[in-house]
């Protein structure tokens, strides 16, 4: 046990030595920090709405949106919660979805257009009849006080769901 400490511990330093700087917080972070804060939220679905809340924050020395959602999805509570961030080496934004429905997480990339305010991002992972499918996330920033979510499944030209995001005040 001691052997394997001290060999975990070298691997680290040696790591660290030849690690390039770390990222630091640039301004891919600050758009994500716009995102800090409590909100209201409208899960919209198969023709069902459903309210919650979602409380946002930087973390991880800034480098990481943290994401809580709570919502009663007819009856059941509904808890999700999602990583993001933006990794310079790729000049991606990058995020994680982990919820109370599913034990795998979903990983998503894409990438920020300004002047549509709009973060698009893809993955893949397992689709509602359990097969492997693509994923499209799109999330609007009209202002700062609003978000806009849409969750497309395959090449679907309908989101599956949306959530509506409203600044609590």
């Amino acid at each position: 046990m001691r052997k394997s400490i001290g060999v975990l511990g070298l691997l680290l330093l040696s790591c660290v030595a030849f690690a390039q700087q770390p990222q630091t917080p640039g301004k891919e972070h600050e758009r994500l920090k716009q995102m800090e804060g409590a909100w209201e939220t409208v899960l919209e679905a198969g023709g069902m709405k459903n309210k919650g809340t979602t409380v946002c924050k930087m973390a991880v020395g800034g480098m990481w949106l943290v994401s809580d959602l709570e919502c009663d999805m007819g009856g059941l509570k509904y808890y999700g919660k999602g990583l993001d961030s933006y990794d310079s080496a790729k000049k991606k934004y990058v995020s994680t979805w982990h919820d109370s429905m599913s034990g795998s997480p979903m990983v998503f990339v894409g990438d920020y257009d300004a002047a549509k305010k709009i973060i698009t991002m893809s993955s893949e992972g397992p689709g509602p009849d359990g097969k492997t499918t693509k994923w499209k996330s799109v999330t609007q920033l009209p202002d700062a006080d609003n978000m806009h979510f849409s969750m497309f499944v395959g090449d679907g030209k309908e989101p599956m769901f949306t959530v509506t995001y409203k600044r609590k005040k």
